[in-house]
This record gives C-alpha cells, structure tokens and sequence, in this order.
C-alpha cells in the first residue's frame, strides 16, 4: 500500500464564508485517492516584524510546520486590487524568515482562486507565481483554475454549480498529484 500524499491547502483570505475558503472545501471533497488536504486558514498571524523573526508568533510556527510537513501545496487566493492579499503576502514573509529558512523550497505546488470579479484572479495568481518563484516553489503551469463571478459559482453546499468548474478543478487536483508523483521521483522502499 502506498503512502498517503499530503497537501497542505492555503487559504488566502480571512473571511469566515470567503469565496476561497469554498474553493478549497469543494477541492478537499474532490481529491483522488491516495491524497489528504489539510486545509490552513492565515487566521491569527500577525503583521510580520524582522524583530521577532527569531522567535515567531506560534502561529508562525504552526504554519512552518504544516509548509515542512506537506508533500504539496495547494494555493487559494482571492484578488485585492489587481494583486494578492495582504494577509497571504505577509504568511508567506513570516514562513520564509528568517533568512536561509524557507519551506517553501523545492515544493511542488498549483493555484487557484475565485473572485467576484470577471478576470478569476489571473492577475493576482501571476503575481503569487512571482513571489513562489522566488522561494523556488514548482508551480504547476497548467492547468489553471480561476473561477470569476464567485457570487454565482457556489450552491448552497459549496460544491461548484458548474460542471465545467468542478472538472476543471477535478483536473487541477488531478495534475497537481501527477506533477508531486513526478517531482518526488521513484521512492525507495
């Protein structure tokens, strides 16, 4: 029997009812065998201080950890403003600090994201592929998954009413799992 993978889902909002936070949840009831989504809301991580880098905020701590522990990433943000969300920036400075001590390095890893807006955070996705990349995070290219007009886009369960959304993000999951498969190599047993 073959060992679990683990991904570790970001949420990138602090809403209780976020769009994102829905997203991710229609994922974690989507994945395919053999995976387990932990699903890590930003909630309760302070404002990042390089004064208190050497000793982070347990939160800080709690997120190092799950980052260390995952096999992946998976990655929900919304858009504020053209860009990510301060919240999520802010995690992902507090996770790689302090310098030398990244995470994220050599993570396979896939976004997405859903907005009320018409342009499905492509612009914040591209500019949370500039910061991963940074970090030496292995993005999935594709496929990509931004769901717009999020208002609509969840039923009253939180699965997405769409068909071509749910396999698009069936697809998502799927390739995420094949490209960690892939990164990881043969394991030896």
């Amino acid at each position: 029997m073959s060992p679990t993978l683990k991904i570790l889902g970001i949420v990138g909002s602090l809403r209780r009812d976020s769009f994102t936070l829905k997203l991710m949840r229609a994922a974690e009831r989507k994945m395919p065998a053999g995976t387990e989504l932990r699903i890590l809301t930003l909630e309760g991580i302070p404002p990042f201080n390089q004064d208190e880098e050497q000793q982070p905020p347990p939160a800080v701590t709690q997120l190092k950890r799950a980052i260390r522990d995952a096999d992946a990433l998976l990655i929900a943000t919304p858009e504020y403003n053209y860009s990510i969300p301060g919240v999520l920036k802010n995690a992902i400075d507090w996770a790689t600090r302090p310098y030398g001590d990244n995470p994220f390095r050599d993570k396979p890893g896939a976004l997405m994201g859903a907005t009320i807006g018409g342009m499905g955070t492509s612009r914040a996705q591209y500019h949370l592929r500039q910061v991963l990349c940074a970090l030496n995070v292995h993005l999935l290219n594709q496929p990509e998954l931004m769901i717009s007009h999020a208002d609509h886009a969840f039923d009253d369960e939180g699965s997405l009413r769409d068909e071509e959304r749910a396999a698009q993000l069936d697809k998502l999951l799927q390739a995420l799992v094949a490209w960690t498969l892939r990164l990881k190599g043969p394991q030896s047993e």
